[in-house]
Formats: C-alpha cells, sequence, structure tokens
C-alpha cells in the first residue's frame, strides 16, 4: 500500500515524497482513513510507528477547505488542537505538521512553558489553524484571552497515558469545557489501559478502535538484553560498555533529576562526552543538549522519563536503563525510543539486586524473561564466589556488538536470583 491510496490531496502527499517516506505505517494504514470519515478515534500505537503523521495528515486534509492567505487574524481561528504532555512532544508535533503542511496555507503554531511567553502571544495574536500545546501553558493563554478555543473542529489528545501519569487530568477537563460540544476527537496512546479507556468515555463518541500492536510488547527490532551490577558499579560498568563498544549515541534513563545530573557530570569526568536533560533545565538548554545529541557532539544523553517523551531521534541505535523504571509501561516506552519505523537497537538494563521487583514486574508485563549476562570484571557482590561460566555469543555480542559475552545456554533474567 502506498499513501495515495488513503485518500489524500496531491499538496499533502508531494510533502510526505519531500520528507522521504513511501509506504504508510500499519497505524498510518488504518487510522488515516477513519479519521477523513470524521469519526472520533482511540489508537493506541508504540513510539516510533508514525503517529504522529497518522493524525497530522488526515487533518490538513480535512481542514484544507479552511485554508486562506488573508491577513486578517479573524480569518485563521484554532480549528485543531493538540494536547501534549510534555513540551517536547509539542514541539515535535509543531515541526511535522510544519513539514507535512508546507503546501497547505494553514498556520501553525506551539505553546509550551519553559520558555517566554511573548513569542507565543505574538503567534496566536495572529490567528493558527494548527495548535500544539501543553495544558498548563494553554491555559495561561486562555487566562490573558490570547487563546480561544470556540470553533476547534478536532481535539487530539496525545499520550494520554502519559498525561494520566502527569496528573494532567483536572487541567485537560477545564480545556474540554472550554470547546465546542460538536467536534471531532482522537487519542493516541502507547498503551490502552483501563483509566485511559475510561477517560476516552468522558468526552468521545462512539470512537473506532485501532491498536497495531498486541498490548505490552516491544519492537521486534529492539535486542534487550539485561546486565546484573552491584549499584555502586553501574557508573563504571556504563563508562565500560561504552567504550568496549564504541558507542555513538547512547540514550540514558534514571528515575530522577539528581540521578540524571550526577551520571552525566560522571562520564565527563571519565571522558565521555554527556549532558542530562530534564525539567529543570531551561527550555533553550534542553534544545541545545539535544541538537549537540543528535550532530554527535554529545555521545550521550542522560534523560529522566518525563523529558524523554517527545524526543525524536532517527535512527537511535542504543537505550540504556541506567535505573529500571518503576511503572512497567514506562520501560517498553524507553526502549521503544530504538528499533523504531522497522530499524534495529539495543536496550541495555544495569539492574542491581535493589531492582529486583521492578525486574519481574517488567517481565510479567512482557510476558517473557530477558536475556541477561555478566561482564567480566562487574559480577555482583553475591556472584563472585561462583561466577557463572561464560563463553562468547554467536554473532553479535550480548548487547548486540562485538565484545558482548553471554552464558553457553541462553540465560534469562530471573529477578529473584540474579538482580
Amino acid at each position: 500500500m502506498t499513501f495515495d491510496t488513503l485518500g489524500l490531496s496531491p499538496d499533502l502527499l508531494r510533502a510526505v515524497a519531500e520528507e522521504g517516506y513511501r509506504t504508510p505505517t500499519p497505524i498510518q494504514v488504518q487510522a488515516i482513513p477513519l479519521i477523513l470519515e470524521g469519526r472520533d478515534l482511540l489508537a493506541a500505537a508504540q513510539t516510533g510507528t508514525g503517529k504522529t503523521a497518522a493524525f497530522v495528515l488526515p487533518i490538513f486534509e480535512r481542514l484544507k477547505f479552511h485554508a486562506n492567505t488573508s491577513f486578517s487574524p479573524a480569518r485563521h481561528p484554532v480549528r485543531a488542537l493538540v494536547l501534549a504532555p510534555t513540551r517536547e512532544l509539542a514541539m515535535q508535533v509543531d515541526e511535522m505538521a510544519r513539514a507535512y503542511g508546507r503546501y497547505v496555507p494553514l498556520r501553525v503554531a506551539s505553546v509550551y512553558g519553559g520558555v517566554p511567553i511573548e513569542p507565543q502571544l505574538k503567534d496566536l495574536r495572529a490567528g493558527v489553524e494548527f495548535l500544539a500545546a501543553t495544558p498548563g501553558r494553554l491555559l495561561d493563554h486562555v487566562g490573558q484571552r490570547t487563546a480561544n478555543l470556540g470553533q476547534v473542529e478536532i481535539l487530539v489528545l496525545d499520550e494520554a497515558d502519559r498525561m494520566l501519569d502527569m496528573g494532567f487530568i483536572p487541567d485537560i477537563r477545564r480545556i474540554l469545557a472550554l470547546l465546542p460540544a460538536e467536534r471531532q476527537n482522537l487519542l493516541f496512546s502507547a498503551t490502552l489501559n483501563d483509566e485511559v479507556r475510561g477517560l476516552s468515555a468522558a468526552f468521545m463518541h462512539h470512537p473506532a478502535t485501532v491498536e497495531v500492536v498486541p498490548r505490552n510488547t516491544a519492537a521486534e527490532g529492539v535486542r534487550q538484553i539485561v546486565y546484573p551490577v552491584d549499584r555502586d558499579r553501574k557508573e563504571a560498568l556504563l563508562a565500560h560498555l561504552i567504550r568496549r563498544d564504541d558507542m555513538r549515541q547512547v540514550l540514558v534513563f534514571t528515575r530522577t533529576k539528581i540521578a540524571a545530573s550526577r551520571l552525566a557530570a560522571r562520564l565527563e569526568r571519565d571522558g565521555i562526552e554527556a549532558v542530562a536533560i530534564h525539567s529543570d533545565r531551561s527550555q533553550p538548554e534542553r534544545i541545545r543538549a539535544l541538537e549537540n545529541f543528535k550532530s554527535g557532539d554529545v555521545r550521550v544523553l542522560v534523560a529522566t522519563d518525563v523529558a524523554a517523551r517527545g524526543l525524536d531521534i532517527e535512527e537511535l541505535p542504543h537505550v540504556v536503563n541506567f535505573e529500571l523504571p518503576s511503572h512497567p509501561n514506562d520501560y517498553i516506552h524507553r526502549i521503544g525510543r530504538t528499533g523504531r519505523a522497522g530499524a534495529t537497537g539495543d536496550a541495555i538494563s544495569l539492574v542491581s539486586l535493589d531492582e529486583a521487583e521492578y525486574l519481574r514486574g517488567i517481565q510479567r508485563l512482557l510476558r517473557r524473561a530477558i536475556p541477561w549476562t555478566v561482564e567480566d570484571g562487574f559480577v555482583p557482590v553475591r556472584d563472585r564466589e561462583n561466577p557463572p561460566r561464560l563463553r562468547p555469543l554467536h554473532g553479535p555480542g550480548g548487547n548486540g556488538r562485538s565484545g558482548g559475552r553471554a552464558p553457553a545456554r541462553p540465560r534469562t533474567a530471573r529477578a529473584s536470583r540474579r538482580a
């Protein structure tokens, strides 16, 4: 199947081709026709499956008859509103809308916190049809009467599961009360758990449901591996693995902002270019850190889960869980940053004994155990007297690169005994 079979106009097809895409992804194949029909949609898709384009393209198709080149702000009211949990995700939606809609004269803008509000005020006062926003900053603009939502025709809740996790429901309810009763509603989420379905029931009308992958699964192209290690040796093991395999782009996850900053500083002291990105960093700092990481000037980007939402890094080869997440669903979202759009990637987890329960939860969610290997020189204290017998893997190493080690027979991570 190709994009020209989905009912999109030549202007949009031209922009898609110029972005280098020829074949739509499964979520795009299923979602775009439903959105073009005007249906409410409840959609589950993993990170990297093309879900942003799955709603941006049909929104531009549906709104293109409103397109005009008038200078009057009144001719450019907000008609499509995309709510995102983080500024990074709002920026990504803005960027993709501008790319795919370059030949359709609909105005695009985004509003989010952490940056001066004045440039956003200027954009909104000039008029904008497609608006991506974080809930808090949008309500700031509503309070200043610079954002009027009375003509919204299409509402999108992106990353709805994260919206729930971050406590945005009161803000979302306030925003819903400002919208016209007659509108199209689209909800996209990494998972369609009971909480997400409950949220959808509050404002959606007989939605179609699309799930392009089984619930709670990781992308097929992601090679997962666990390294048991003592907590106080995690930093040294991470530096060792980066040097051993000459890793050049490594996204590392920690649970807290303090841990992210400390780890980035430690890697810098060890001669490995690293930078931390979290909610305490200003937006210009976060943008600069991400640009340096994408360009290769920085080898390691250390992030918390909140900061990592919306990061769009093409062909990211390595994701490392320096600390396992406390919520198993976050593990799937983290490792989904690699192996995107059919590519392959490595997901490495450094697991200490105190994280055993987290590992159990992740494996229960995946419904399978994760392969593990112990790195020479980093055997956990409890295993040092009787270390496991290891031999090199056939083909790529334990983390997908040469030099890794694994047991003679494939082992799986048993949290109760090895983590």
